[in-house]
């Protein structure tokens, strides 16, 4: 049986400011919350439609489907949502090739983009203050467990990237063609915003423009979606 205090806490992890206030936030699905479970994450509650979960008595409450709808952030609720622990952040690996966003916004964007760092061994995920926070049910849900592999950090983007020893490799629609650029095993990738790029700020800290190139006869398209030109650039790098 849920409490009204449950429901409202739950309900209200939808919000960044709730999620920080509480250090909590949601997930949901079996496979998903079993990836949480199986990582260092720490969980707070699972609340399940069935007992199909590996953990302790008191970390578990089963509720009846109607009461999963009070609470699910999905259209159509699966059979279990879990709170977990927010963590505390990581120390960022300069000694890797790491991902850096400006300004993307959309959540299943980011989510795409944190289960690409995980497919290609990126461990270092920095994002601009602006960016989609990361525990966003949404992009909890895209990550399909990702989340829990990838060290995804929120920074003043233009002093770390101005600090940092390193080459700054930024993708613009004028860039250099990354498939004729010499690429190095380390550096860091900035991407920016779906519909504006790399802003201004952010763009005079990048030492080096990469683009990918159209192929299309017309070379009609404006662009390509970030999370696509995030896994073509991670796959050109890791190819090198």
């Amino acid at each position: 049986m849920l409490s009204k205090n449950q429901i409202k806490l739950i309900t209200s992890l939808k919000l960044k400011k709730y999620r920080q206030q509480h250090k909590l936030f949601v997930a949901e699905g079996k496979k998903t919350i079993n990836e949480l479970l199986q990582s260092n994450l720490e969980l707070e509650q699972l609340y399940t439609t069935s007992l199909e979960f590996d953990v302790l008595n008191n970390l578990i409450t089963q509720i009846s489907d109607s009461e999963l709808k009070k609470i699910s952030f999905l259209k159509t609720p699966n059979t279990a949502l879990a709170v977990f622990k927010i963590p505390e952040e990581q120390p960022i690996d300069f000694k890797n090739l790491i991902v850096a966003l400006d300004n993307v916004r959309d959540p299943g964007n980011l989510g795409t983009i944190i289960r690409l760092c995980d497919w290609f061994g990126v461990k270092d995920l920095l994002c601009n203050l602006e960016t989609v926070d990361c525990y966003n049910p949404k992009v909890i849900q895209a990550t399909m467990g990702s989340i829990t592999r990838v060290n995804v950090s929120y920074v003043d983007l233009k002093e770390v990237l101005k600090n940092a020893n390193t080459d700054i490799f930024g993708a613009f629609m004028d860039g250099e063609n990354v498939y004729n650029t010499e690429l190095p095993n380390l550096g860091i990738v900035v991407l920016g915003n779906e519909a504006n790029g790399i802003s201004n700020l952010i763009e005079k800290c990048v030492t080096k423009r990469v683009s990918i190139p159209r192929f299309g006869e017309q070379q009609m398209a404006e662009s390509l979606n970030v999370a696509n030109a995030t896994a073509i650039l991670l796959s050109e790098f890791k190819r090198r």
